[in-house]
């Protein structure tokens, strides 16, 4: 495995992107004066745009939510990557070779992107043949499970022809060579060769959170095809079928806005429930639900550690009654802890997967099915207590000792005592003894994917907040002012500025990294730098006020306003310092003539500063 990204190789890429270019793919962006544009939020429903971007700093800040960042926590919050892979996303898509800490160049980039496009020709291809009449077993096949030629669309569902290599000849027509073909898993090696990988079976396209096609599965159609019923992409460099879900391309907008997922066995059941209005479904592919699916749905869903159950997320999953399903259940909950989000089962009635349950009973049941959840925790507490005799003793106690570590795990402690005594009641015991089996645990184990921290932690002190009091007002807009224009302030009345008195003790703590940076004031990341000299937890308020609008439209409007609001700054502190002077004098009296001189100086000198100030 490859080490840290190099910090060079980041910089460059982010110099090379257009953060307009990546935003405005999802927000209509509008000029709001020099350098700064603006639009509505897409992290939050508004109405008003607080959403601002300026191009030459490369950040992003919405003043409603205070979502911040630059073009790679734009995408890494839009489509829920992790940092290195937004990076190498887009390193690839500029065709620029990455280098690692190992000091190893990044391994075929451009090999990459080629094995995506030629994933992403054969879906075309895929879709287009199941158009065609030799795809007619696929067709009914579709029609028989309520899918119409508009759901295999949206889809992206496909047929692979029964032919030995009609894929293979009609990609290495577009120019990819058989060795791409085989690294992508769409040929498979044999005596005569390579030959089609998918032959006679109707195809799903499996795409990342990114939407980009990594794999294929499989659906055999004929009694002749003696392959599995499913028959999956092999694992590739494009595609790790633990690290993938299907149907996340799909639902990751709903399944942030709303902060629910709902998990089900296979593609034709995402697309039941998506069509039926469930619209957070997804499904593994071809593999059990396990610890790399966790992670990819905890980014999805925001999912961290916090003490108010009612704000958690949720995840549901769907699992039949049978054995078969109950063992699904078993392991489901075995790593249910990773998750902060409260996790939840449907079981459908009579055993119907959630595609036959629409067939049968339409769309109403389908959505009826996800809201009539039950908590994983009741699941498996009623699972543990059908699985012993509690006419024995025996039985009785094992059921308690096995149902403890359930109850123990339930977050929300008033839950728990209820269930403690709904256990009670099924055993036939007391509460008490129930009680005292769960103590016998332990302590309550703290989620191993819980607690991760917010991407960026507050300042103790909000834009907003400032707004409310003029003098407080006056600093903020100061500096801002020092952060986003110091060149156009310059030098000398930004030195003036940084140096000038301000009360608000984090808007002090952001004008003594202004003090300390200014040897940087022609720098375009000037602001970067501000934040890079102050303490993590006052990080987030320089990146604000760095992205804070400024009134003016026009550059000479601009510069009007930027000296005049630090000249104002400076103004201040001078008469503040001309208060102390003149309260100094007065309690000096005249039992130090010398000093009482030296007083008067500096009250002169203050203003003659004062009358030079205001001129210019």
């Amino acid at each position: 495995m490859a080490g840290r990204i190099r910090r060079s190789d980041i910089d460059e890429l982010r110099s090379r992107i257009s953060i307009v270019d990546v935003v405005g793919e999802h927000v209509t962006l509008k000029t709001a004066g020099v350098g700064s544009m603006k639009g509505l939020c897409p992290f939050h429903d508004e109405r008003t745009p607080s959403f601002h971007v300026r191009p030459a700093v490369g950040r992003y800040h919405c003043f409603g939510c205070g979502e911040d960042g630059d073009v790679f926590q734009f995408v890494m919050a839009m489509d829920h990557t992790s940092f290195a892979e937004t990076v190498e996303r887009f390193a690839a898509q500029l065709g620029y070779t990455l280098h690692y800490e190992d000091g190893k160049p990044q391994e075929e980039t451009s090999g990459r992107l080629r094995l995506l496009e030629a994933s992403r020709a054969a879906e075309a291809f895929f879709s287009e043949q199941l158009l065609t009449p030799a795809a007619a077993l696929g067709q009914r096949f579709l029609g028989e499970r309520g899918f119409d030629l508009a759901a295999a669309q949206r889809f992206g569902v496909g047929f692979a022809p029964a032919s030995f290599d009609a894929l293979k000849q009609h990609l290495r027509g577009k120019g990819f060579t058989e060795a791409e073909l085989l690294g992508a898993g769409l040929l498979s090696e044999g005596q005569r060769g390579s030959y089609d990988r998918f032959r006679g079976r109707l195809v799903w396209p499996i795409r990342d959170v990114a939407g980009a096609t990594v794999g294929f599965g499989a659906r055999r159609l004929s009694d002749d095809d003696k392959g599995p019923k499913y028959l999956n992409s092999p694992e590739t460099p494009i595609f790790r079928k633990s690290q993938v879900l299907y149907g996340l391309d799909l639902a990751k907008r709903d399944i942030a806005k709303g902060h629910e997922a709902v998990v089900v066995e296979g593609y034709t059941d995402v697309m039941a429930c998506h069509l039926a209005g469930v619209t957070t479904a997804v499904a593994t592919c071809g593999t059990a639900f396990g610890v790399d699916h966790i992670k990819v749905l905890r980014r999805v869903l925001g999912d961290v550690s916090t003490t108010d159950t009612r704000s958690l997320g949720r995840v549901i999953f769907t699992f039949d009654p049978d054995e078969a399903g109950q063992q699904a259940a078993a392991r489901t909950f075995a790593e249910e802890q990773r998750f902060a989000a409260q996790t939840f089962v449907a079981v459908p009635p009579q055993g119907l997967d959630p595609c036959d349950l629409r067939l049968e009973r339409g769309d109403d049941a389908v959505r009826k099915l996800v809201q009539q959840r039950r908590p994983l925790f009741e699941f498996m507490l009623r699972r543990i207590v059908a699985e012993h005799d509690l006419e024995t003793v025996e039985g009785r106690v094992a059921a308690m000792r096995r149902a403890a570590p359930v109850l123990q795990s339930i977050r929300d402690r008033a839950l728990a005592d209820g269930y403690v005594r709904t256990v009670a009641g099924w055993l036939g015991v007391s509460p008490e003894e129930v009680r005292r089996a769960v103590r016998q645990v332990g302590p309550r184990p703290t989620p191993t994917g819980g607690g991760a921290a917010p991407a960026h932690p507050p300042a103790d002190v909000a834009l907003q907040q400032l707004e409310r009091d003029p003098a407080s007002r006056l600093e903020r807009d100061a500096i801002a002012a020092l952060l986003q224009q110091p060149a156009v302030i310059g030098k000398d009345l930004a030195a003036r500025g940084a140096s000038a008195y301000v009360a608000n003790p984090s808007l002090a703590v952001v004008r003594d990294g202004v003090l300390a940076s200014l040897d940087a004031t022609e720098a375009p990341d000037f602001s970067e730098r501000v934040a890079a000299t102050v303490p993590a937890e006052i990080v987030p308020l320089v990146r604000a006020l760095a992205m804070a609008p400024i009134p003016q439209s026009s550059p000479e409007g601009v510069k009007d306003y930027v000296r005049g609001i630090v000249s104002s700054l400076v103004d201040r502190d001078i008469l503040r310092r001309k208060a102390a002077l003149l309260g100094s004098l007065q309690r000096l009296g005249s039992a130090d003539p010398e000093g009482a001189k030296r007083l008067q100086e500096q009250l002169v000198e203050l203003e003659r500063e004062r009358r030079s100030l205001r001129e210019e």
